[in-house]
Protein backbone atom coordinates (compact mmCIF):
# COMPACT_ATOMS: atom_id res chain seq x y z
CA UNK A 1 0.00 0.00 0.00
CA UNK A 2 1.67 3.53 -0.68
CA UNK A 3 1.59 6.27 1.41
CA UNK A 4 1.26 9.72 -0.33
CA UNK A 5 0.93 12.22 2.84
CA UNK A 6 -2.74 12.87 2.04
CA UNK A 7 -4.67 14.62 4.67
CA UNK A 8 -8.42 13.34 4.33
CA UNK A 9 -9.72 15.20 7.60
CA UNK A 10 -8.21 17.43 9.85
CA UNK A 11 -5.56 16.51 12.64
CA UNK A 12 -4.88 13.14 10.22
CA UNK A 13 -2.08 13.09 7.98
CA UNK A 14 -1.03 9.66 6.37
CA UNK A 15 2.85 9.34 6.43
CA UNK A 16 5.29 8.57 3.40
CA UNK A 17 6.68 5.31 3.06
CA UNK A 18 10.06 6.30 4.52
CA UNK A 19 8.57 7.95 7.87
CA UNK A 20 5.60 5.04 8.36
CA UNK A 21 8.85 2.71 8.03
CA UNK A 22 11.09 4.42 10.20
CA UNK A 23 8.10 4.66 12.84
CA UNK A 24 7.89 1.05 12.85
CA UNK A 25 11.32 0.31 13.30
CA UNK A 26 11.78 2.53 16.37
CA UNK A 27 8.70 1.01 17.37
CA UNK A 28 10.01 -2.31 16.77
CA UNK A 29 12.96 -1.77 18.52
CA UNK A 30 11.38 -0.50 21.71
CA UNK A 31 8.60 -2.93 22.38
CA UNK A 32 9.81 -5.81 20.57
CA UNK A 33 6.79 -6.33 18.65
CA UNK A 34 5.50 -9.66 18.02
CA UNK A 35 2.15 -9.93 16.42
CA UNK A 36 0.10 -13.45 17.15
CA UNK A 37 -2.97 -14.72 17.54
CA UNK A 38 -2.22 -17.49 19.91
CA UNK A 39 -1.65 -16.74 24.28
CA UNK A 40 1.49 -18.04 24.00
CA UNK A 41 2.67 -15.04 21.98
CA UNK A 42 0.90 -12.73 24.19
CA UNK A 43 1.76 -9.80 25.18
CA UNK A 44 2.37 -8.61 21.13
CA UNK A 45 4.69 -6.04 22.95
CA UNK A 46 7.40 -5.55 25.70
CA UNK A 47 4.45 -3.53 27.96
CA UNK A 48 7.36 -0.63 29.85
CA UNK A 49 7.62 1.08 33.14
CA UNK A 50 5.16 2.68 33.77
CA UNK A 51 1.97 1.00 31.82
CA UNK A 52 -1.09 -0.59 32.46
CA UNK A 53 -2.80 -3.24 30.89
CA UNK A 54 -7.20 -3.46 30.91
CA UNK A 55 -8.53 -6.71 30.03
CA UNK A 56 -11.34 -6.07 27.50
CA UNK A 57 -12.50 -9.33 26.99
CA UNK A 58 -14.89 -8.77 29.87
CA UNK A 59 -16.71 -6.50 27.66
CA UNK A 60 -19.76 -8.70 26.20
CA UNK A 61 -20.25 -8.39 22.29
CA UNK A 62 -23.11 -6.39 20.85
CA UNK A 63 -24.73 -3.19 21.85
CA UNK A 64 -22.35 -2.98 24.90
CA UNK A 65 -19.50 -3.43 23.28
CA UNK A 66 -20.10 -0.90 21.35
CA UNK A 67 -20.46 1.75 23.63
CA UNK A 68 -17.78 0.60 25.39
CA UNK A 69 -15.65 1.29 22.34
CA UNK A 70 -16.82 4.72 21.87
CA UNK A 71 -16.37 5.19 25.41
CA UNK A 72 -12.81 4.53 25.27
CA UNK A 73 -12.56 5.96 21.63
CA UNK A 74 -13.61 9.00 23.33
CA UNK A 75 -11.82 9.12 26.86
CA UNK A 76 -8.80 8.43 24.95
CA UNK A 77 -9.64 11.58 22.64
CA UNK A 78 -10.19 13.59 25.66
CA UNK A 79 -7.29 12.33 27.40
CA UNK A 80 -4.66 12.82 24.30
CA UNK A 81 -5.54 16.54 24.55
CA UNK A 82 -5.61 17.20 28.03
CA UNK A 83 -2.97 15.39 29.51
CA UNK A 84 -0.55 15.36 26.46
CA UNK A 85 -0.97 19.31 25.81
CA UNK A 86 -1.97 18.81 22.41
CA UNK A 87 1.46 16.84 21.42
CA UNK A 88 1.53 15.57 17.86
CA UNK A 89 1.21 11.30 18.16
CA UNK A 90 2.26 8.79 15.71
CA UNK A 91 -0.50 6.50 14.68
CA UNK A 92 0.74 2.73 13.76
CA UNK A 93 -1.97 0.68 12.60
CA UNK A 94 -0.46 -3.04 11.68
CA UNK A 95 -0.57 -4.06 8.09
CA UNK A 96 -2.20 -0.77 7.23
CA UNK A 97 -0.81 3.35 6.56
CA UNK A 98 1.07 5.13 9.82
CA UNK A 99 -0.43 8.24 10.54
CA UNK A 100 0.75 10.98 12.01
CA UNK A 101 -2.24 12.57 14.34
CA UNK A 102 -3.58 15.64 16.50
CA UNK A 103 -6.10 15.06 18.70
CA UNK A 104 -6.23 18.94 19.23
CA UNK A 105 -6.77 19.86 15.61
CA UNK A 106 -8.96 16.42 15.01
CA UNK A 107 -10.58 17.25 17.81
CA UNK A 108 -11.07 21.05 17.05
CA UNK A 109 -12.58 20.39 13.52
CA UNK A 110 -14.53 17.42 14.48
CA UNK A 111 -17.96 17.56 12.55
CA UNK A 112 -18.30 13.47 12.97
CA UNK A 113 -19.93 11.25 14.99
CA UNK A 114 -17.22 9.08 15.67
CA UNK A 115 -13.94 10.26 16.65
CA UNK A 116 -11.98 7.47 14.91
CA UNK A 117 -14.45 6.90 12.05
CA UNK A 118 -12.85 5.28 9.41
CA UNK A 119 -9.47 5.57 10.72
CA UNK A 120 -7.36 3.48 13.18
CA UNK A 121 -9.48 3.67 16.49
CA UNK A 122 -7.49 3.22 20.05
CA UNK A 123 -10.03 0.30 20.78
CA UNK A 124 -8.54 -2.60 19.13
CA UNK A 125 -11.59 -4.01 16.64
CA UNK A 126 -9.18 -6.42 14.54
CA UNK A 127 -5.78 -5.07 13.85
CA UNK A 128 -3.23 -3.66 16.57
CA UNK A 129 -3.36 -0.27 17.36
CA UNK A 130 -0.26 2.23 18.42
CA UNK A 131 -1.48 5.90 19.19
CA UNK A 132 1.94 7.23 20.42
CA UNK A 133 3.62 10.20 21.45
CA UNK A 134 6.43 11.13 18.32
CA UNK A 135 9.24 9.73 20.87
CA UNK A 136 7.26 6.33 21.56
CA UNK A 137 7.32 6.79 25.01
CA UNK A 138 3.89 7.44 26.31
CA UNK A 139 0.19 6.35 24.03
CA UNK A 140 -1.52 3.11 24.23
CA UNK A 141 -1.47 -0.26 22.32
CA UNK A 142 -4.47 -2.27 21.44
CA UNK A 143 -4.29 -5.83 21.04
CA UNK A 144 -7.20 -7.04 19.16
CA UNK A 145 -6.66 -10.91 19.75
CA UNK A 146 -5.78 -10.41 23.59
CA UNK A 147 -8.82 -7.96 23.79
CA UNK A 148 -6.21 -5.86 25.86
CA UNK A 149 -5.44 -2.08 25.94
CA UNK A 150 -2.38 -0.78 27.35
CA UNK A 151 -2.12 2.63 28.96
CA UNK A 152 1.56 3.84 28.89
CA UNK A 153 3.21 6.26 30.39
CA UNK A 154 2.89 8.66 33.49
CA UNK A 155 0.88 11.35 31.82
CA UNK A 156 -1.93 9.27 30.31
CA UNK A 157 -1.85 6.44 33.54
CA UNK A 158 -2.86 9.62 35.44
CA UNK A 159 -5.59 10.44 33.68
CA UNK A 160 -6.84 7.88 30.55
CA UNK A 161 -5.50 4.82 32.98
CA UNK A 162 -7.44 6.29 36.10
CA UNK A 163 -10.64 6.89 33.66
CA UNK A 164 -10.77 2.67 32.62
CA UNK A 165 -9.70 1.09 35.93
CA UNK A 166 -13.12 2.27 37.02
CA UNK A 167 -14.76 0.06 35.01
CA UNK A 168 -12.40 -2.32 33.43
CA UNK A 169 -10.42 -4.65 35.27
CA UNK A 170 -6.31 -4.53 34.45
CA UNK A 171 -4.52 -7.46 33.99
CA UNK A 172 -1.15 -6.09 34.37
CA UNK A 173 1.06 -3.04 35.29
CA UNK A 174 4.23 -2.65 34.23
CA UNK A 175 4.14 -5.87 31.88
CA UNK A 176 3.85 -7.96 34.76
CA UNK A 177 0.80 -10.00 35.48
CA UNK A 178 -1.31 -9.12 38.54
CA UNK A 179 -3.84 -11.06 40.82
CA UNK A 180 -7.21 -10.37 39.14
CA UNK A 181 -9.30 -10.83 42.51
CA UNK A 182 -8.04 -7.20 43.16
CA UNK A 183 -9.33 -5.63 39.99
CA UNK A 184 -13.07 -4.09 39.50
CA UNK A 185 -15.49 -5.55 36.83
CA UNK A 186 -17.00 -4.51 34.09
CA UNK A 187 -20.81 -3.22 34.82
Amino acid sequence: MRNDGRQDRAGWRQLDDLAAENSWNAFDELYRFRPGVSPSTWPAIHEPAPSITFDLSTIPDGAPRAAAARAINNEARRCFIWALAGEPMVVLDWQHPTWSFSPTDEASNLEYDSPFSHYPAVFPDGDYYAFLTTDLREGTFGHPWERTLCVMGDRLIRTLGASLSTWLPSVRIDGRAIDQTSSPTAP
